[in-house]
């Protein structure tokens, strides 16, 4: 008998692994639909949807490993991270979902009440918010939407050796920024940012990749925080605002 791996879960959702299959539980299944249909329109390797029976989604695993984790050293090589960025640019460059992602006013207002929930409540010292704030206007300017992940965290991109074998979690996919998605897969390892532009093969802001580095640790501690997640573990959202100092 198979063993049962919990691989995340929390009030909202679970995903468990039962050996080569991938169960998520969701409570919320508009987030499912997304998913579903995102991986049917994305150009690039996503994992095998084997069935659907609401609240359950089962997915084959996929070959290789996570590209790195959050708070971790990445033990992928340049060659894998440069591939990651080339996969990145293709998912770009196809058709629009036909649904938005956030707009700009909602990552702006979000912005501003997590930034009062932080400093309200004690959780980062006041200079390191408004430093980190000033750092994540950049951010808030108009983009040409592309075909984004919109949770492109460097464990959802699975490769094996050099070669990218298939991204999960597209529960957030849809029409966004696409330095956005840069910023999201190198969050925490900026010394593999150069890899991942070499493979993208386009023109990168720096200044707002950097800036949504910010503003994506602003917007997401409280939900960490909540969810039984530890923002302050070394290398992870704390840390990232830190270093923007």
């Amino acid at each position: 008998m198979e063993e049962v791996e919990v691989v995340v879960a929390h009030h909202e959702r679970a995903t468990l692994r039962v050996g080569e299959v991938f169960l998520k539980i969701d409570a919320d299944q508009t987030r499912t639909d997304v998913e579903v249909k995102a991986m049917a329109m994305a150009p690039i390797p996503t994992p095998e949807l084997l069935w659907r029976k609401p609240p359950v989604l089962a997915l084959a695993a996929l070959p290789g490993s996570a590209l790195g984790r959050l708070g971790e050293p990445s033990t992928a090589s340049s060659a894998a991270w440069a591939a990651a960025g080339a996969a990145v640019r293709v998912l770009h460059e196809a058709t629009l979902p036909p649904w938005p992602g956030r707009s700009l006013d909602e990552k702006a207002s979000s912005l501003d009440s997590e930034c009062t929930w932080l400093v309200a409540n004690d959780v980062l010292p006041a200079d390191l918010v408004t430093r980190n704030r000033e750092v994540a206007e950049a951010a808030l300017r108009p983009w040409k939407p592309v075909f984004m992940h919109g949770d492109l965290q460097i464990a959802h991109v699975f490769v094996d050796g050099g070669e990218i074998t298939g991204v999960v979690d597209w529960s957030e996919a849809g029409q966004g920024d696409a330095m956005y998605d840069l910023a999201s897969l190198t969050l925490g390892h900026p010394e593999h940012l150069g890899d991942v532009i070499v493979g993208y093969g386009a023109d990168v802001n720096h200044d707002v990749i950097r800036a949504w580095w910010s503003l994506r640790s602003l917007t997401s501690i409280r939900w960490l925080v909540e969810h039984g997640f530890d923002p302050s573990s070394p290398g992870c959202e704390i840390d990232v605002l830190k270093s923007q100092l």
